[in-house]
């Protein structure tokens, strides 16, 4: 499949943003996990990007992952009975999905075979229901807890007061790994708040790290979207969740969703 100027130089261009963004942190880019938001993008850009090199993905519906994901995986099985091993080679490895939205207890059990981690759990019967579904199909499940940094009542996300005492519920369990933070500021932010909003996610972070929440696996702080992204980086962020800054504006038809 021959790559697209359009998205080759846009993910050049994230990546340089990420790597400059890192260094003023005193970090290297390979410290910041870039998680393509594949939310808007067609299929061939998602199979595009997967050949550049991004093997992990987000989406923020359960039904689009599952999709997605079977796409991916029926495209690849087509090539390779067609042998087409060259096409096949080209993908460096299997997508890790990440599940960035809002997760219903009754699509838990569809999402979990496919998901690499789930990036937006916020309240302890949502991660309950992960883990004993997780326990049936015998894995541990990698999970990040949403924190409403921002304090708006609408928003998903547990409170900054609550978040610690959450987090150490979900470390108790068996079939749940908590791996860090997640986070998404208010919409329209100015950079001061933005920054404030990132900061006290990094402190309740470093928080629950010192009290040692999630063992040596806690590592994560999902941080960052296509307008903040570089922000979040010099905030402490690990991941970023970008969508547009890769694959452009979302079309005018399309659902309006919290991640871009």
């Amino acid at each position: 499949m021959a790559k697209t100027p359009k998205l080759t130089d846009a993910l050049a261009d994230v990546r340089a943003r990420i790597a400059a963004a890192a260094a003023r942190s005193k970090r290297a880019a390979g410290d910041v996990t870039l998680v393509a938001v594949t939310k808007y993008a067609p299929p061939e850009a998602v199979r595009e990007i997967l050949q550049l090199g991004v093997v992990d993905l987000g989406e923020s519906r359960v039904q689009q992952l599952v999709q997605r994901a079977s796409q991916i995986s029926e495209g690849m099985q087509r090539r390779r009975l067609g042998g087409d091993a060259t096409a096949v080679a080209a993908v460096s490895s299997t997508p890790r999905w990440h599940m960035i939205g809002r997760l219903q207890r009754n699509k838990i059990k569809p999402l979990l075979p496919l998901v690499h981690a789930v990036h937006s759990i916020d309240t302890l019967r949502v991660a309950e229901e992960i883990d004993a579904a997780a326990a049936k199909i015998g894995r541990t499940v990698p999970v990040l807890l949403q924190v409403n940094a921002s304090e708006e009542p609408q928003k998903a996300g547990v409170g900054v007061a609550a978040a610690l005492h959450l987090g150490e519920q979900i470390a108790t369990m068996t079939n749940v790994q908590i791996v860090g933070l997640m986070t998404m500021p208010a919409e329209g932010s100015d950079e001061k708040t933005l920054r404030q909003n990132f900061t006290r996610v990094r402190e309740i972070f470093e928080e629950m790290r010192w009290h040692k929440i999630g063992g040596a696996g806690f590592r994560h702080l999902s941080m960052g979207m296509s307008g903040d992204y570089e922000i979040a980086i010099e905030e402490g962020s690990t991941m970023v969740r970008v969508g547009s800054a890769l694959f452009g504006e979302k079309p005018d038809t399309a659902d309006d969703g919290d991640e871009d």
